[in-house]
Parts: C-alpha cells; structure tokens; sequence
C-alpha cells in the first residue's frame, strides 16, 4: 500500500506595509504552535500591493534576523528573485542563514518577478538592477540552481563557464548545517521554469486561485521528470493560498480542493495588518479543519 504523507502547514508575512516588530510577533506566536511547521517572506524590493511608496523590507535580511529569534519553524523566502544577487552570493547569504537558524532553511528560488505584474517592473528599474527577458530569466535559473548547490557541498574550489554565469576558483566555507544542503524549492509555473523544478527541486510551489491550472501545470511537471528519468513522487507539490479572515470557508475549500489533487505543502498567506493571536486562529480555522 502507498503511503500518502498528510499536508503539513506554513504561513507567510509579505513584508510590506507592515513593521518588523508586527511580523515578529506573529512568528513567535507560530514558533510555539506545532500544527505549524513552516513560516516565510517574500523577495520584492518594493511594494507589489497597497501604497506604492509603502514600506517593505529587504527579504534575506529580515529571515536572518526571525532566524536568530525563533527555535523551531522551518523558513524561507517564497521565492527568492534569481535576478536580484548572484548566485555565489545569493548561496552565502543562504548558508549564513541555514547556520544562524540552526539548520532550518527551506532555499525557494525562482526566475524573478514576471513581466505582467503591472508593479513587478519597477523594482528593477529602481535599484539599477537589468531585467533580461523570460527565456534569459529561466536560463540563469538554472544555472544558478547547480552553482549553489556546487558551493554548498563542493569540497575544492571550482570554475563555472555559463552562459549566464562565470565564476574562477569559487568556494563555500562554511557550509550549511543541513547534509547534503537545505531543501531547494523552487516557485513558478511556466512550461520552461517546470523543466528547471524536474531538474533541480526538492519541493515545486505555485500560486493558487485556479485548481485547474494548478492540476494540469502539476502533471506536466510529472511528464518533464518522467523524461529525464526522475520519479515525479520526489517532488513535494506545495502551493501557496492567500488566507480570508472574513471567509475562512472559503479558504478551507481551496485546501481541501489541492489536498485532493495531490498538494502536501501548504503556505498559508496571511494579509497585514495581523489581529491579536493571528497563528491559533489559523491552527484552529484552516489547520486543524483540514
């Protein structure tokens, strides 16, 4: 008999027009909640929602500092923008991290905001960072995915000659707590960023609203991992749903609808401004339920 894994639960704080201080608390009160088992940020530099010229915080710098002051949450960035550090770079921030945490990174990669968000622009522009196109995006993803994980577990220097990426004589020291590295997920759901995901993820994340789309985008990740050999199986499905204080029926049918189609790994979205004891309140409304 197979063994299905039952769903296991994380929220997130898009760290946007809220405080440090707001975010902590609120991931402090999950550290001490077992039916949660993960908490995350997201990777913009600017905010994609509410006042324009809000505040937001800079993603890896903010999960450092809620590393230092939580024990027992696995976290992570859903997803780091590939576009915004090299990779080199990107994997030393990581490994600082996964040590500070004690070695609970979950390391969430993707190809970087996509052009059809009317705010995902801007940022770029904004901080004088290039913005290639789609198929320069997806590329450099994946070769940043093998330098990571080369720096992460090589026991020598090495040189990479990319296409996107060159590196001379590149070495990690230290390297991460976790063995062989921390878990890579990888968010998206383009045709060409699923063949990155059956290459190279422990764990696929994609945004949730159609279950429909989210089903046929999930068996195509099955058809690219059965091409190169790889068991679909060994890809943990999560999908991230935004979270209804009003509806909270509503936001159980979406869980329920994604448990049924094979999704185990759930991030719960959580909108600011957060009310009091906002963690029990989804344990006991959408965890526990589920």
């Amino acid at each position: 008999m197979t063994h299905t894994p039952k769903p296991g639960f994380g929220i997130l704080t898009a760290p946007m027009q809220v405080g440090y201080h707001d975010i902590l608390r609120v991931w402090r009160e999950a550290d001490a909640i077992p039916e949660i088992e993960h908490a995350w940020l997201f990777d913009h530099l600017m905010p994609i929602g509410g006042a324009p010229d809000g505040p937001i915080h800079e993603g890896w710098t903010l999960l450092s500092a809620l590393a230092a002051q939580t024990e027992r949450l696995r976290l992570g960035l859903l997803v780091t923008s590939n576009r915004f550090r090299p990779p080199a770079m990107l994997a030393k921030i990581a490994t600082t991290v996964d040590i500070v945490s004690g070695g609970r990174l979950d390391f969430g990669i993707g190809a970087g905001s996509r052009p059809s968000h009317p705010l995902a622009r801007r940022e770029y522009d904004a901080h004088g960072l290039p913005y290639p196109d789609a198929a320069h995006a997806v590329g450099s993803l994946a070769e940043a995915c093998t330098i990571i994980r080369r720096l992460w577990t090589a026991a020598e220097p090495f040189d990479f000659d990319g296409n996107y990426h060159q590196l001379a004589g590149a070495f990690g020291n230290p390297k991460p707590v976790q063995r062989p590295h921390p878990p890579i997920l990888i968010g998206g759901r383009s045709s060409a960023t699923l063949r990155v995901v059956a290459e190279h993820a422990d764990v696929w994340n994609i945004p949730g609203g159609d279950i429909d789309d989210v089903v046929s985008r999930s068996a195509l990740l099955d058809r690219y991992c059965t091409e190169i050999g790889r068991d679909p199986a060994s890809i943990t499905r999560s999908i991230h749903l935004p979270v209804s204080y009003g509806q909270p029926g509503s936001t159980r049918g979406e869980i329920g609808k994604a448990i049924d189609a094979g999704f185990r790994h759930f991030v719960l979205g959580i909108p600011a401004p957060y009310p009091a004891d906002i963690a029990r309140w989804v344990t006991d409304e959408l965890i526990t339920t589920a």
